[in-house]
């Protein structure tokens, strides 16, 4: 059996959820399964003032269900620790990042990102949320001035997303 990861975030957080969402014309399963092992340095470029991922080391298994563990690796010098906390084949996958060595470290006790492929018409709609436990008292800055930023970075990032699963699509 499976043991239990203890969660970054509860039903009692004041969190700062950001989401953005897409459609494509790939089918959910596919979709899934082209972004869960996703090159991460090829759809995280740097969207000042954040930095992009130039790769990712100490990956422990595969990503392909829940447990393994890595380090996003970022063009800055800095990295973060990453954990796959949730896996439902075709559907979704969830992790935990915490560990920044960047300036997130002192807003943010970590972020739970989530990925839902869910279906839209014969293609996807991709959903992708962020959100962010703020440390105390900065939960104003993650909230604020801090949010249309990260919006534009994750905006960039699916978009850079879908153009690799729809590119990867049309060549099988």
């Amino acid at each position: 059996m499976a043991q239990a990861i203890p969660l970054l975030i509860g039903p009692a957080d004041n969190t700062v959820p950001i989401t953005v969402q897409r459609r494509t014309s790939v089918a959910p399963a596919n979709a899934f399964r082209l972004i869960v092992p996703i090159d991460l340095s090829s759809v995280f470029h740097r969207v000042a003032p954040f930095p992009g991922v130039k790769g990712v080391a100490n990956q422990t298994e595969a990503w392909d269900h829940v447990g393994p563990t890595r380090n996003p690796q970022f063009d800055d010098g800095s990295q973060a620790d990453e954990r796959l906390t949730e896996y439902t084949d075709g559907t979704s996958f969830a992790y935990q990042l915490t560990g920044f060595t960047n300036v997130l470290s002192r807003l943010a006790v970590g972020v739970r990102g989530e990925w839902n492929f869910n279906p839209d018409g014969d293609g996807t709609l991709i959903r992708w949320t962020y959100e962010f436990k703020p440390l105390p008292g900065r939960r104003w800055i993650l909230a604020g001035p801090f949010a249309p930023l990260w919006r534009r970075y994750m905006v960039a990032a699916i978009e850079r997303c879908l153009e690799a699963i729809e590119s990867e699509e049309s060549n099988s």
